[in-house]
């Protein structure tokens, strides 16, 4: 068997779907005991053989967060929640870019594709975006990307090799390459530091398979803390039950298989933030197998119980937040430095979310918005009682525009992959064509050219709680001299608590990102105490292959210039540009995330860029698509990881 025949990843799942009403957010009454599953560490088990293996991709959906417009009427539509007419681009002028970079204290290449298909022995898929997950805190720093994870000290050196996440949460490989069995799909990882009681969190979503590697319906928000400060030594491992089907002590939800039929939920991109009392992961929940999105949830624990890694913690579900008569999406919690909590209302923890993504969840027709979403989570110190209470409360907040953002244009350069597809004379194995590698007849279009990259909806990206005042950022459409560009919209917002406990503020300050003939995309924002910060992104255009940048924050609350931390090198040329991969329309992902985060005094941040370039002829120098050792045949992103000092 050599030809390849589905896309990466049963993360996506969510392919074609409509929205829900959400229920009416309430206070929880599910809270579980969770039993430990066991303890790991990070292990070094070797690389995997260069070249193409088959299968490259696990079989399932193709697009992890695709959808189509919602045809479920909204009631509040027409009462002024989404705006009546999609909104224009901003016109916004552009960031300069820096010549130099005197904050930069180390920056190094960070995971990559190749790391992630070659870990544990090359028993794994390849797979795209890389989803960025970054913690740091006692002079270590944890990096996870898809699949893997990698400790490095407080200069970026790496201190253990590349760890695959199936083997670090006690679970069968991806795929065992000797005998063809496929093992449960790990996604999305995200990962915090707890200031207070120096643990390290890593979690995930899982989904289970059968025996032949079919998804089962089962999935579990799968969560491993540090037993010390030091994230080299062990963890014990946590698995929540979350498919939310009423089966496993979980609620049901009604998700369906077909709009009718009962069947489990789903729990796709989790995120993950703290206060003083509790470690908060939020998802958004699908149906597994059906049409719709649900809502947003939230997954509570007491960080004190976690600290002790006892035998059982205690998980509470929020379910089903809502926002003005509108299902939540992509609700994310705020991450704070130590002591940087929210003490009104017995502890309360803030969150962010936009009002359109795509328009499909939110139900806003216009993927277009001028409002942000400002949650809170209160009486989170309850969560260190036998029966926590927590209540969630919210409020839409008045903003700037923010809009769909296009996709992003890449430079021209070697796509050898694409340009294998296109090959009908180079002689294989399996007749003429460089095609023939990947494919079976019915021969593929030979018509692939370099993709345009994708630049996220409006989703809120991560968010950072720092001397009482929250930030956060989203990807959206600019005018920028003249031209419609990807950019990023971010807003400082100082939130309060009133006397009956209700979430209330304002944009303190907002403002864009942009660059002229160029898009940035996956912003991701942090803060220090000092007041200053900064947000995290790629950029790539007419004048820059797909780079690592940054924009710093200064302590008046100015953002900018634009500093490039690390130029790529060629475009992307991964398999979901390619349409003889993935159909058409294509969507090449990239993001979904990057991230930023400070130990309390210097920055840390990472994003997706392109360290790599190579000719056709190189790509099929044995072994095929190694490029020296570069990338794989299927893939070539990289993250960049980078460590800041503000002056």
């Amino acid at each position: 068997m050599r030809k390849i025949i589905a896309t990466s990843g049963a993360a996506a799942i969510a392919a074609a779907l409509l929205s829900l009403p959400g229920a009416a957010n309430a206070a929880p009454s599910d809270t579980r005991q969770i039993t430990s599953s066991g303890t790991t560490s990070i292990r070094t088990l070797g690389t995997g053989a260069d070249g193409l293996q088959q299968p490259e991709l696990r079989a399932g959906p193709d697009d992890e967060q695709g959808g189509v417009p919602s045809t479920r009427p909204d009631p509040n539509f027409k009462h002024g929640i989404f705006p009546k007419h999609p909104l224009d681009a901003p016109v916004v002028a552009s960031s300069a870019v820096a010549a130099t970079n005197p904050a930069v204290q180390a920056s190094i290449q960070g995971l990559n594709h190749r790391d992630q298909r070659l870990a544990n022995g090359g028993n794994q898929f390849s797979l795209e975006p890389p989803d960025q997950a970054l913690c740091v805190g006692n002079g270590f720093t944890v990096e996870s990307v898809n699949s893997v994870l990698r400790v490095y000290d407080s200069n970026a050196v790496p201190l253990t090799g590349v760890q695959d996440l199936n083997t670090f949460f006690g679970y069968p490989a991806a795929i065992n390459r000797t005998t063809g069995v496929v093992g449960p799909d790990v996604i999305d990882p995200i990962c915090h530091y707890d200031p207070d009681f120096q643990r390290f969190v890593v979690a995930i979503t899982t989904l289970h398979v059968d025996a032949n590697g079919d998804f089962n319906g089962r999935n579990t928000i799968d969560v491993a803390v540090s037993n010390t400060s030091n994230p080299t030594g062990t963890w014990t491992i946590y698995s929540v039950p979350a498919q939310n089907d009423g089966t496993e002590g979980t609620p049901n939800h009604g998700c369906t298989t077909d709009g009718v039929t009962p069947g489990p939920c789903f729990q796709d991109y989790p995120h993950i933030g703290g206060d003083a009392n509790g470690i908060y992961i939020t998802t958004n929940e699908y149906d597994l197998f059906g049409p719709s999105f649900n809502a947003a949830q939230v997954f509570a624990f007491s960080k004190a119980q976690l600290a002790t890694h006892p035998a059982a913690v205690r998980m509470t579900l929020v379910p089903n937040l809502d926002l003005a008569g509108t299902p939540g999406f992509t609700v994310w919690p705020a991450t704070s430095p130590a002591g940087q909590y929210e003490s009104a209302a017995n502890g309360s923890e803030y969150l962010l979310s936009s009002a359109a993504g795509d328009g499909s969840e939110t139900g806003n027709p216009t993927g277009t918005a001028r409002r942000i979403g400002l949650w809170a989570l209160t009486n989170t110190a309850s969560l260190d009682a036998a029966t926590p209470a927590l209540a969630v409360t919210n409020k839409l907040v008045n903003s700037e525009t923010y809009v769909f953002p296009p996709k992003a244009d890449q430079k021209a350069g070697d796509f050898p992959l694409g340009q294998c597809i296109n090959d009908t004379t180079i002689a294989t194995p399996f007749g003429p064509g460089c095609w023939q590698l990947f494919f079976n007849p019915p021969e593929p279009a030979h018509d692939e050219v370099i993709s345009h990259l994708d630049s996220n909806d409006t989703r809120m990206q991560q968010t950072w709680f720092t001397n009482g005042v929250l930030w956060g950022s989203v990807d959206t459409a600019v005018r920028v001299n003249g031209e419609l560009r990807a950019g990023i919209a971010w807003f400082s917002v100082e939130p309060k608590i009133n006397g009956a406990g209700k979430v209330g503020g304002n944009i303190k300050k907002q403002g864009y990102l942009a660059l002229a003939g160029n898009n940035l995309t996956y912003p991701a924002i942090t803060m220090l105490t000092t007041g200053q910060g900064a947000i995290a992104f790629s950029v790539v255009g007419r004048d820059h292959f797909p780079s690592a940048a940054y924009a710093p924050i200064s302590s008046s609350g100015a953002v900018g210039p634009i500093h490039i931390v690390a130029e790529g090198i060629g475009p992307a040329d991964g398999f979901t540009s390619y349409k003889a991969f993935v159909g058409t329309p294509i969507r090449t992902r990239w993001g979904d995330y990057g991230a930023a985060v400070t130990d309390g005094r210097s920055i840390w941040i990472a994003s997706e860029y392109i360290a790599q370039t190579c000719t056709l002829a190189q790509y099929l120098t044995p072994p095929i698509g190694s490029c020296g050792g570069t990338r794989t045949s299927l893939g070539n992103w990289s993250t960049r990881l980078t460590k800041l000092t503000p002056s």
